[in-house]
């Protein structure tokens, strides 16, 4: 038998260290598990140790932060797949540290690897993975922090990491709905502007001179005579209304930032005839999905509502 030595997490989250003896290091690792806790590095002893291994990547971590790509944000489906295929490592056994190398070298995202990659580095150097994860929260959100480490003090994160995967990928499909059920609503809207702006620009000016030339100095109606005055100011302004155009949008991405503005513009979207059920459901889905995910992993009902909130 040989000795190994390994890092940790006990079951109030708190990381040991410490040798054991065994057969290979998977005979290592189920050892530990069985002793109650979850190792997250696991090498032979007299190769440098587990204090060795956490300072060369400590210094790898400090110098090779900006050339991975770290700070970025990654899309929900690379963030989905990652977390399934770390649950599925982790649940076969392999330690968390090992696993996390793994798919940092597997990863083809940039931002992704890197951020992998970082989160092995804080592993190693001694912070717990949801301490790691929460130095990251442009890609973890705090359900996401919030589950793992309601896990590990619970001891059981391959647990909560097949529910996050199950969670990210539902998420996932029930926004595939989404998007495909919002598709042709706004193909229509897009269409009928194009159509308006063309009938404006080139259609109106057209029968401006057909009428001209058939009533001469006779009155049109009131209805014709603003269609006509619009298409003439769209005609000659159109720079200006270009910059409305901008200043309105602007003006509506910064109303959209404030919590006033999001619970009005929500609002607004809950009433519309064809985007409000959709909104509806989706929310209310979202709602159901993510408390159920937070209460069955473990964290304080309390908690996990204003994680929900967020």
């Amino acid at each position: 038998m040989a000795n190994f030595e390994y890092i940790a997490l006990d079951a109030k989250g708190t990381e040991t260290t410490g040798s054991i003896k065994a057969n290979d290091e998977a005979d290592a690792i189920s050892q530990l598990r069985k002793s109650g806790l979850y190792p997250t590095q696991v090498v032979p002893a007299g190769k440098g140790g587990v204090s060795s291994a956490a300072k060369k990547r400590a210094k790898k971590a400090q110098a090779g932060n900006k050339k991975t790509g770290v700070g970025g944000r990654v899309k929900g489906k690379v963030l989905m797949i990652f977390t399934r295929q770390l649950a599925t490592l982790v649940d076969a056994g392999l330690p968390l540290l090992r696993g996390l190398s793994v798919l940092g070298k597997q990863e083809k995202n940039r931002v992704m690897a890197g951020t992998i990659n970082h989160l092995a580095d804080s592993v190693a150097g001694g912070s717990t993975f949801s301490e790691s994860l929460g130095q990251h929260p442009k890609i973890f959100d705090k359900l996401y922090v919030n589950m793992v480490k309601a896990g590990e003090l619970g001891g059981v994160l391959e647990l909560v990491l097949i529910r996050l995967a199950e969670y990210q990928e539902k998420a996932q499909k029930l926004k595939n709905r989404i998007v495909a059920a919002m598709v042709y609503p706004i193909i229509v809207i897009v269409i009928a502007v194009g159509i308006l702006v063309f009938l404006m620009a080139v259609i109106v000016p057209r029968f401006e001179k057909i009428f001209a030339e058939m009533l001469g100095d006779k009155p049109l109606p009131a209805i014709t005579r603003v269609v006509i005055g619009i298409s003439r100011w769209v005609q000659d302004q159109w720079l200006l209304v270009l910059i409305i155009g901008a200043v309105l949008y602007a003006g509506w991405k910064v109303f959209s930032m404030t919590k006033g503005g999001r619970v009005v513009i929500d609002r607004m979207l809950l009433k519309m005839p064809v985007f409000g059920p959709v909104q509806l459901k989706s929310a209310i889905s979202r709602f159901t999905r993510t408390l159920g995910t937070l209460v069955t992993s473990g964290v304080p009902i309390l908690q996990a509502l204003n994680i929900t909130r967020d």
